[in-house]
């Protein structure tokens, strides 16, 4: 089952980062946020992706062609022009590169890979700056039983601020910091989907996102399910959630260090 991976937005509220590189390969850890997103499908045993570029696309069809390179011990003899690979330290990708356009919107960039979906009946879909530790199998497994085009994962996140209750008089009867989400679900990404999803797809959709008009009409249609995901996620939509996913990979417990 081959993974789409969005890759090709502006990111222009990570602007501190994006001006030099596309979002999905700003780094944590030494690693492209876009690496980590591709290892958490490897360690379920999906490693052909299929990639929408866009914004600063060659600088990620850079790094998939030298990665190989980068990854190995070798040894180069300039007069010959010869390298030798003594050992690499590689992952099993298959990776496809498709550049979408540079202002294409979801929707528009999902039919373009159409093409390099042929023949498959499932894939799956997510975004190239968020992390988890989502058990994919079992994610799959619930959109089989439900039968429908589209499964997406939901998800709760934190409050970002303190909530207080007060008084008439101003003082303070209740204080929590950061609390748990208000009971809210929110699409998470993740998807796992039907071919019959490019039905959703036809026409002009070069400006459409892809969470709006097509997952709304899905939807309405009563093909779209969510599967309910209680452990961690995390969205790298800002330099405060770059920062935080970078504390969390130096620690001994990295949540979506799954492989």
């Amino acid at each position: 089952m081959k993974v789409v991976i969005f890759a090709g937005g502006l990111g222009t509220r990570l602007m501190e980062e994006t001006e030099a590189r596309p979002k999905p390969m700003v780094e944590i850890g030494g690693k492209p946020i876009l690496w980590h997103i591709m290892k958490i499908y490897e360690h379920y045993g999906f490693n052909d992706f299929v990639i929408c570029l866009g914004y600063k696309s060659q600088m990620i069809k850079e790094y998939f062609l030298n990665y190989y390179l980068y990854n190995s011990d070798v040894t180069i003899e300039l007069e010959k022009n010869k390298v030798e690979v003594h050992f690499s330290n590689t992952e099993s990708f298959k990776v496809t590169l498709v550049d979408t356009g540079l202002y294409t919107n979801t929707a528009g960039r999902l039919k373009k890979v159409r093409k390099y979906l042929e023949g498959e009946q499932t894939f799956m879909l997510t975004y190239g700056d968020g992390v988890c530790n989502l058990n994919i199998h079992n994610l799959i497994d619930f959109h089989k039983k439900t039968g429908k085009i589209v499964t997406l994962t939901s998800v709760q996140v934190p409050g970002r601020f303190g909530n207080l209750e007060t008084d008439e008089n101003g003082v303070v009867r209740d204080f929590q910091e950061k609390p748990e989400g208000d009971g809210l679900w929110i699409n998470g990404g993740f998807f796992v989907m039907e071919k019959e999803v490019f039905n959703y797809l036809e026409g002009e959709v070069e400006n459409i996102q892809w969470e709006r008009e097509p997952m709304t009409k899905i939807s309405r249609d009563g093909e779209l399910a969510a599967f309910r995901h209680k452990g961690f996620w995390k969205c790298m939509d800002a330099l405060r959630d770059r920062i935080e996913l970078e504390k969390l990979w130096n620690t001994d417990n990295c949540p979506w260090k799954i492989w």
